[in-house]
């Protein structure tokens, strides 16, 4: 259980290298274990993965391998959001993944532990894992502990949809500084059933991480404990020769869909999942953007987080965690128990002893909160490809929704009409060109959302864009509308006063309008092109529709 460069002449060279680096003979002869670390002093859930990654190094140690910490760069979305830096936000995936693949190979690396914990920079990770096919375990920082301001718990939602009351006159500047002050009041990713944590869920469903990787909070010492254990584990996968191919299989994606939907999971993992989809070389005849709905139409909703509810991770965490949503998903045969996971064991095994500690928070899948999935995706004139809704966090009067369009541009100009009061009960705001080739870079809308529930709407205005939505979102709040306006979908010839018809319950999404009327329109537009520059214009080059995971072309 040695490395490359640990004997023959050939490698001398190589071996001069590292003893420059102060490596000792007999940490030569050992398993190089990657620790590709996202620690940044910009991320709030990133600014202590320094300290993950030297937890996973003792591990490492512990358990007889040499391991080197490596870069990986990651954004904020939260920081990123409302301005031009949220084009970057998604296209930095396929940065992540690259620079993973590259640092990994370049370096002969026997195996990798990835340490990341926000947005694009998890999924990133995992687009890397299955290309390096190197033995291989996951670990985040964990999420934030909640807010709390006059007895109300808080999150990030929260105080974006803060800034929404404050535009419309229902508080004062005041008590938006007090939301400010009290919303994010611990490092770790957003304490909320967001893109970040629904991620690093996943990441226990798909069995490359360790349980309790989703939910236990970055300022508990049972995180530090959790990263020492990731490293022994991929000391013992490199040991036993377990890949990402023995792990991230087609059952475990299916097993991630099934839990992404009983924890009503953020509407970014359908991207997201579909990106590992085609990393793993499945068909879209074994796996699309039709698998979620497939899959939720017998999976239960059974927790009920932040947005959508007023439970947070850390009650999820002490409730069970995910793996306790596992057992329940498992013994009512919705999730595949014999799928291997990075520790040596199956699923199955793995929480078999796990249990639910408070039935409030994880559901009974007699009592749920709804028998079908957290997502929907949504199909009709507007969006042949698909368009993608978190079910579990609209309000019950918006599940069928008719109303005249308000059509934007750009996230900016609809956010304009929004903080003015130009928009009013029964709009559906339709925001275009943003999507993975018209932002470039597919934006997420939180400002746009949260501002139409900060100003009372939340039960009366739907919003429609070929963009995306924060995992914070909530409401009628209806993304990845494909094809997009920029692609010269029909989301592009819609206009001001169309009457747009919405029924999520029943997946369509459709402009009422004639086939004729949409055909002629269609013949007769031509679509807006951005100017953009650098990566962007590169980006937008390479990068396909988001009903493929809006992964680059080959």
């Amino acid at each position: 259980m040695n490395n490359i460069f640990s004997e023959g002449t050939a490698m001398s060279s190589q071996r001069s290298l590292m003893r420059a680096l102060g490596w000792t003979d007999s940490e030569m002869k050992k398993p190089i274990i990657g620790i590709i670390c996202a620690q940044s002093d910009i991320i709030p859930g990133h600014m202590y993965l320094d300290k993950i990654a030297e937890a996973v190094k003792e591990g490492v140690i512990a358990a007889g391998g040499k391991p080197v910490i490596v870069p990986s760069i990651g954004v904020c979305d939260g920081i990123a959001m409302g301005h031009a830096g949220m084009r970057y936000s998604l296209p930095s995936r396929e940065v992540i993944a690259d620079s993973a693949e590259i640092l990994a190979r370049a370096h002969a690396f026997s195996g990798v532990v990835f340490v990341g914990n926000c947005d694009k920079i998890v999924p990133g990770m995992l687009m890397a894992a299955v290309r390096l096919n190197l033995p291989c375990a996951f670990v985040s920082g964990g999420p934030m502990l909640a807010g709390r301001m006059h007895g109300k718990r808080l999150s990030l939602s929260s105080m974006f949809e803060a800034v929404g009351a404050y535009n419309a006159g229902r508080i004062d500047e005041a008590e938006l500084h007090e939301y400010e002050c009290s919303s994010c009041p611990t490092c770790g990713s957003c304490s909320g059933m967001f893109t970040a944590n629904s991620l690093n869920c996943l990441t226990e469903a798909l069995g490359i991480a360790l349980p309790g990787n989703g939910t236990i909070p970055m300022v508990y010492s049972r995180r530090i404990m959790l990263a020492k254990e990731t490293g022994e584990a991929v000391m013992n996968a490199v040991k036993k020769d377990i890949r990402p191919s023995d792990v991230l299989t087609p059952k475990a994606l299916k097993n991630a869909v099934a839990v992404d939907n009983a924890i009503g999971a953020s509407s970014n993992s359908v991207l997201h999942l579909l990106a590992l989809a085609n990393e793993m070389g499945m068909s879209e005849k074994d796996f699309s953007i039709d698998t979620f709905n497939e899959v939720s139409e017998t999976v239960p909703h059974i927790c009920k987080l932040a947005p959508a509810g007023e439970h947070y991770i850390e009650d999820l965490n002490e409730a069970g965690g995910i793996s306790a949503v596992i057992r329940q998903l498992e013994e009512a045969k919705l999730f595949d128990g014999s799928a291997m996971t990075v520790s040596g064991v199956s699923q199955h095994e793995r929480v078999k002893n796990a249990r639910v500690l408070d039935d409030t928070i994880i559901r009974p899948m007699n009592a749920p909160y709804s028998p079908t999935g957290g997502l929907a995706i949504l199909k009709g004139n507007i969006a042949a490809e698909g368009a993608v809704v978190k079910k579990s966090a609209v309000d019950p009067a918006m599940l069928r929704h008719s109303g005249p369009a308000k059509v934007f541009d750009s996230e900016e100009a609809a956010m304009e009409a929004i903080s003015t009061g130009k928009i009013v009960k029964g709009d559906v705001v339709v925001i275009r060109y943003e999507g993975p080739k018209g932002g470039p870079g597919m934006r997420e809308m939180l400002s746009p959302t949260s501002a139409i529930v900060g100003a009372g709407l939340g039960a009366d205005v739907a919003l429609i864009t070929d963009g995306r939505f924060s995992g914070a979102t909530r409401g009628a709040a209806i993304g990845h509308v494909c094809p997009e306006a920029a692609a010269g979908g029909p989301i592009g010839i819609i206009r001001d006063g169309d009457i747009i018809d919405i029924d999520i319950e029943k997946g369509e999404i459709n402009l009422r309008l004639s086939d004729k009327e949409i055909a002629e329109r269609l013949k007769n537009f031509k679509p807006l092109e951005k100017p953009v520059d650098g990566y962007l214009k590169r980006y937008r080059a390479q990068v396909t529709s988001a009903s493929k995971g809006a992964i680059f072309a080959k």
